[in-house]
């Protein structure tokens, strides 16, 4: 059997223990004859106690509670670098911030805020009211007022803040920063206008403590900048002074002394090179002097123009010569001169080399007075630095003074700044999530129903308690009867074996099919709408047809989850040609059935599957009469599919479900007519999913037609019945069918009109 819940087993008596009793004594039969005797005097009691119980619930002043929702971050906003006070890391630092502000809400500062805003120090239920007596009335009829004191004035404020602060009860959620203030009233509008103007006037404390704070910090450290800026003036002074006494003169980098030591050593270190230069140069033009038979070969006289033209004279001179010697005698006159004047240029060559000699040697002793006396004048220098060294210990003790002073005043400038600026910031995190509305039900006294329950359980146990008191204190004014005795029974042979293996006559035949899967649509899971709500010039939206439907934005939600995989059940039947058919069947109400056929059919088109819902009860017609009537007003926005030639057609929803009402015929053709359009829906392929609504229990041979067609059969039990009872009775209804269950639906879904069936366990 598949067992879908845990029945009550009803404790069934014995019929052996019926005949034993207690021998003697007050039992619990003479206490139940005793109440039974007196049953209408203790209904009467019971009755006279409820009455009274909702008559003293009329006559008490009822109480509204508002409630508004602030959430408290403890982690403030960062708008600067530096905060006035440090933040909380670790949870319990955390929570204890968030309980701090949860008792700033009721602080006096907080609740004064709020009646100066509100004026009830002028309101009657917070003490307020005319305290001038008769004679403030008679004076306010000629436009006299009488005004309170300052004193009278305090003392009234101060009475309303002791009232309200009864009126008021803060409570913080656990593990949360959501801060709850609960406030109550004679009025529900006060009691709304009340948590709302604490949670404003809790938000601005907030905001004006911080900036009360920043503009403290501003004051001390404004008070201290003067002094920091006198002692950085002064350090500054003395260092420049020092400064002027030993003669540190320079940038802001280096002294003057310092840079004249460096540019000395980098003119004697060039002097030097310009030594080595011109002591080389003379080195050369003497070797080549001594070792080259060409005086002209230097190469400072090959650069020399003059010495140039004199080699190239001298080289035509040696031409000339040669020609000469060739065709005269060595004694002719013009070779003599020829040779003559060959020497005199070779005596100008060499006498212009000798010229390059002396003035390299002048160069070398030019290079060589300029190095020593950049010698002499970098020794003065280093004498000069090493005395400045000395003196410069205490000019750096004094520039670390200046430096620290410097840095100081500019650190409490700066914070100075910034706190100046954070006056006008508001840092804190708390915001309201959830402002407080007109609340509907009063939360004192309570409902009239529980108040005359009250009472009458009240009212029935004292009667009780009355009598039976009365009777053991005298007994003899209120006697219990005598049990009755009960007649010997016929033995009855004890079971044999035979008998253990006989099987009860009312046992029900254990069924051996798979348990489906199981779907539990809860109230949590719906939304309700009043019935009736539809646009007149838009698509019908299945969501305002009255009845409770799935909520929207919930796909992670346990039933959603548990459809799809009845979905994917019925498409694994039915294969991928055509659309599967799946009929929502139920042994409860009829709109039960019909509104967990809406929402299975609600979930699949929010999965983006394309649905047909068929109405396939003909008798009941519940989703019919919620859409007939706009077959009959809008012909225009019906789709091509029908049932049958006089019915209404499908009507398209704005949810992704063509709804297909219910014919007005016979059950056989309504049958046919609910076949036919399955079939027209399956051969244009328009459609992912049929879903049928019903048939409803008992089934016809028509109905049965329907349970052929389709692929998979859900079941739909309330939980205000025996599911298992239930269950059994479409099981053995279903007869052979029952293979087709792809899935079970517990509806926990309040319904508008339960009716019970007597003998039958409720969950």
């Amino acid at each position: 059997m598949l067992i879908y819940d845990q029945p009550i087993d009803r404790a069934k008596p014995e019929a052996g223990r019926a005949a034993t009793a207690a021998p003697a004594g007050f039992s619990v039969l003479d206490l139940t004859r005793l109440l039974w005797q007196r049953r209408v005097a203790i209904a009467s009691a019971a009755l006279i106690s409820a009455c009274v119980a909702v008559a003293i619930g009329k006559s008490l002043t009822p109480k509204y509670t508002a409630s508004t929702q602030l959430y408290v971050d403890p982690r403030e906003l960062q708008l600067v670098d530096r905060e006035l006070t440090p933040r909380a890391q670790d949870t319990s630092g955390l929570a204890m911030v968030v309980e701090s502000q949860a008792r700033v809400i009721t602080s006096n500062n907080v609740l004064l805020q709020v009646i100066r805003d509100t004026h009830l120090e002028k309101d009657p239920e917070f003490g307020g009211g005319d305290s001038s007596g008769i004679l403030g009335s008679l004076l306010g009829l000629v436009g006299v007022e009488l005004r309170p004191t300052a004193e009278q004035q305090k003392q009234i404020q101060m009475g309303a803040l002791e009232a309200l602060n009864r009126h008021i009860n803060v409570k913080k959620t656990d593990r949360t920063f959501i801060v709850d203030i609960d406030v109550w009233s004679y009025e529900p509008a006060k009691a709304a206008m009340l948590a709302n103007a604490i949670s404003k006037a809790y938000l601005a404390e907030s905001k004006q403590s911080q900036a009360a704070a920043a503009r403290r910090a501003t004051t001390d450290l404004s008070g201290r900048l003067k002094e920091l800026q006198e002692r950085l003036r002064n350090a500054e002074n003395t260092l420049a002074v020092y400064k002027a006494q030993n003669n540190f003169v320079g940038t802001q980098d280096t002294l003057i002394s310092d840079q004249q030591l460096s540019a000395s050593n980098q003119r004697l270190a060039a002097a030097r090179a310009l030594t080595l230069d011109a002591q080389a140069k003379l080195d050369q033009i003497e070797a080549s002097r001594k070792v080259s038979a060409d005086a002209g070969a230097i190469p400072e006289a090959l650069q020399s123009q003059t010495i140039a033209n004199l080699r190239a004279q001298y080289a035509e001179a040696r031409k000339r010569q040669a020609e000469l010697h060739g065709e005269l005698g060595p004694r002719h006159p013009a070779l003599r001169q020829m040779e003559q004047q060959v020497q005199d240029l070779r005596r100008a060559i060499n006498e212009e080399v000798e010229r390059f000699a002396q003035s390299a040697k002048n160069d070398l002793i030019r290079a060589r007075d300029y190095e020593a006396s950049l010698g002499k004048a970098l020794e003065t220098q280093k004498r000069q630095s090493v005395q400045m060294s000395q003196a410069s210990v205490r000019l750096r003790e004094l520039e670390r003074d200046v430096e620290a002073s410097r840095d100081v005043y500019q650190s409490f400038l700066k914070r100075s700044r910034e706190t100046e600026e954070q006056e006008s910031l508001n840092t804190s995190n708390a915001r309201i999530i959830g402002e407080a509305t007109v609340p509907q039900r009063r939360t004192f006294p309570p409902a009239m129903g529980l108040l005359a329950m009250i009472g009458f359980v009240f009212g029935w146990l004292a009667a009780s308690g009355w009598f039976i008191a009365l009777n053991q204190l005298m007994p003899g004014t209120n006697p219990v009867r005598p049990r009755e005795k009960v007649p010997a029974e016929t033995p009855k042979e004890p079971p044999g074996p035979a008998a253990e293996k006989q099987p009860p006559a009312a046992q029900p035949a254990v069924s051996l099919i798979e348990k489906p899967l199981i779907a539990r649509l809860q109230e949590t899971d719906v939304m309700r709408t009043i019935g009736g709500i539809l646009a007149t010039d838009s698509t019908t939206d299945v969501t305002r047809l009255g009845w409770p439907t799935l909520r929207a934005g919930f796909p992670l939600m346990t039933v959603l989850n548990a459809m799809r995989e009845m979905r994917a059940a019925l498409a694994r039947r039915a294969g991928r040609e055509t659309p599967p058919v799946m009929a929502v069947i139920g042994a409860g109400v009829d709109q039960d059935r019909s509104i967990a056929a809406l929402n299975i059919a609600l979930a699949a088109a929010r999965d983006g599957a394309k649905v047909l819902l068929i109405d396939a009860d003909p008798k009941e017609r519940a989703l019919s009469a919620k859409v007939s009537h706009l077959a009959r007003s809008e012909p225009s926005r019906f789709g091509w599919l029908s049932i049958g030639a006089k019915a209404a057609r499908a009507i398209p929803t704005a949810n992704g479900i063509s709804i297909l009402p219910a014919v007005n015929a016979t059950d056989a053709k309504a049958c046919d007519a609910i076949r036919k359009a399955i079939a027209q829906a399956r051969s244009t392929g328009g459609y992912d999913l049929v879903i049928l609504d019903g048939p409803a229990m008992p089934w016809s041979p028509a109905d049965r037609k329907l349970l052929d067609i389709a692929e998979g059969l859900v079941a739909i039990l309330p939980v205000y019945l025996d599911i298992n009872d239930s269950m059994d009775d479409i099981i053995a209804a279903l007869g052979g069918a029952e293979r087709k269950l792809v899935g079970v639906v517990l509806s926990e879904v309040n319904p508008t009109a339960v009716s019970l069936q007597r003998d039958k366990e409720y969950a």
